[in-house]
């Protein structure tokens, strides 16, 4: 009988912390609040670029979907031994999917790619700053992780002079937060919404996906907008 909003400020004032800061097991306190966030105050201030890898799906679909037992873990189990008698390496291969995520807007670009080596990770740069620019975004400055491809002199050059280049914390990939909380909302409403049959039915959906994500899809971490409406020199966004 007691309003939420009542509720909500008597566990601030005894600084109770939010339920992802409590361990499941004993209920107590892993931290006493949630981590500092922070924002930039425009669109392409900083860009949070990074690569998310994920394994192929099997024609006929995997079993990630279909549940252990099924027919597809059982046809990965021998595809995986297989594999293991041949002196390959277990698994179907991997997709890599390049992201540029905006910190003020959170409007992101996103390729699938097959690799990610010095000059791919050049090559989705270069396109990710064409999309900003349609945007009339300027970047000012790149956030990366010191993964190879990114140390390279490929990325520096398609960076240019007047991108500044900034780096994560070692260990740390709550500096990269926003990209990194863009990727758990891929598994879960693209990756694994549903079942698929193949690799190809998952890629031919992304695109969409994406769209969505930016235009319709409401942020909780921007007060319920869709990114794009974040981006002020779109048409009726002045």
């Amino acid at each position: 009988g007691v309003a939420r909003s009542t509720v909500g400020r008597v566990l601030d004032r005894y600084n109770m912390p939010a339920l992802d800061c409590i361990d499941q097991a004993t209920g107590l306190p892993v931290r006493k609040t949630p981590p500092r966030r922070y924002e930039k105050s425009a669109p392409g201030e900083l860009v949070h670029v990074d690569i998310k890898k994920l394994g192929r799906i099997p024609d006929g679909g995997g079993w990630r979907m279909f549940g252990r037992g099924s027919d597809q873990h059982r046809a990965s189990g021998r595809a995986t031994g297989a594999a293991a008698r041949a002196g390959a390496k277990p698994g179907r291969g991997y997709r890599y999917l390049h992201h540029a995520v905006d910190d003020y807007s959170r409007v992101v670009y996103s390729e699938i790619l097959d690799d990610e080596r010095k000059d791919t990770a050049a090559g989705f740069w270069i396109r990710a700053a064409d999309f900003f620019a349609s945007l009339g975004v300027e970047v000012g400055a790149v956030m990366t992780d010191n993964g190879a491809c990114y140390r390279s002199h490929a990325f520096a050059d398609a960076l240019g002079p007047e991108v500044k280049h900034r780096w994560t914390r070692p260990y740390r990939p709550q500096t990269n937060g926003k990209v990194e909380r863009f990727n758990r909302t891929l598994m879960t409403e693209w990756a694994y919404a549903r079942p698929y049959l193949s690799e190809a039915s998952r890629e031919q959906v992304y695109g969409e996906f994406i769209e969505h994500y930016n235009r319709r899809r409401a942020h909780t971490g921007i007060g319920g907008l869709a990114p794009m409406d974040r981006v002020h020199n779109l048409t009726g966004n002045y």
